[in-house]
């Protein structure tokens, strides 16, 4: 019996400690930053400009921005929670072939741009990437909004607030929360949770029209998830999943056919507008 107490024990004494370490590291099971600024140009991406937006609390943030040709839209793109601007390239590369304009926030800690990331900073960021277009002459309707993954949370509380043209949700969640509680089964993880995301609450606030996105395959966020945000969300909107697809390779399945095909069948309908004048600040 004595050997079955202490054992019990034991067993207690390291789910305790591995709790707590859960807790109190839990940014950094979230966060998985590339801190490595590169430029765009590393990747022979012409007209693209690094940016510099300051955050009222003295934080430096990097952004890549290239203006859209006339008569086109501009992505504001929120990246998921690994790597940097420099692994979503491609991404960048086939909108301007479209002659999509671009603003590609990289969140604190990441690709060169100081402070650590958290939901309020980088929601509280990502609003500022969004005034920064404005500044630019970007109309509102001409701004789409694109989350993905992680910046999926990012983006639909931007559209819940400012007026924007579309919203874009490439693989999203419910919830953060939820989706800890289905890679962390094991710990409770709900009531402890310091940034949520939780899009479900913000999606009543969406009027835009909006594309969700996802693979089927997905061993990150389930693909029920974003069946869910879809359920939830306003019309007009529209999914596409893709059977074959994980996480973050959709691309490889028609994904980039599927977001051209939305957006311009939404560019269709949207009443024609003179060309801004203004010029984005450095």
């Amino acid at each position: 019996m004595q050997l079955i107490l202490k054992l019990v024990f034991g067993l207690a004494t390291l789910y305790a400690v591995v709790a707590l370490a859960a807790f109190l590291f839990q940014r950094r099971l979230t966060y998985f930053p590339d801190p490595e600024r590169i430029a765009p140009a590393s990747f022979n991406l012409p007209g693209v400009e690094e940016r510099v937006i300051a955050t009222p609390d003295g934080e430096q943030l990097g952004a890549w921005f290239a203006p859209p040709a006339p008569g086109r839209p501009t992505v504001l793109y929120f990246h998921g929670n690994a790597g940097n601007l420099g692994n979503r390239s491609e991404r960048v590369r086939r909108f301007l072939g479209r002659g999509w304009g671009v603003m590609f926030l990289s969140y604190r800690g990441y690709g060169g741009s100081t402070g650590r990331p958290s939901e309020g900073a980088n929601v509280a960021d990502a609003k500022l990437a969004y005034e920064a277009l404005r500044r630019a002459g970007v109309a509102p309707q001409d701004i789409i909004v694109y989350g993905e993954s992680l910046g999926s949370g990012i983006a639909v509380q931007v559209a819940a607030e400012k007026e924007v043209g579309g919203l874009v949700l490439d693989a999203p969640y419910t919830s953060i929360v939820d989706v800890a509680e289905v890679s962390y089964p094991y710990l409770p993880v709900r009531p402890f949770m310091f940034d949520r995301y939780e899009t479900m609450r913000f999606l009543p606030q969406v009027t835009a029209p909006l594309l969700v996105m996802h693979g089927e395959d997905d061993q990150v966020i389930p693909v029920e998830m974003g069946k869910a945000v879809y359920a939830a969300a306003n019309a007009p909107k529209e999914i596409v999943t893709f059977p074959r697809a994980g996480h973050s390779d959709h691309h490889l399945h028609g994904s980039y056919d599927e977001l051209f095909r939305w957006v311009d069948a939404l560019r269709a309908k949207a009443p024609a507008r003179a060309p801004a004048q203004q010029q984005m600040r450095p």
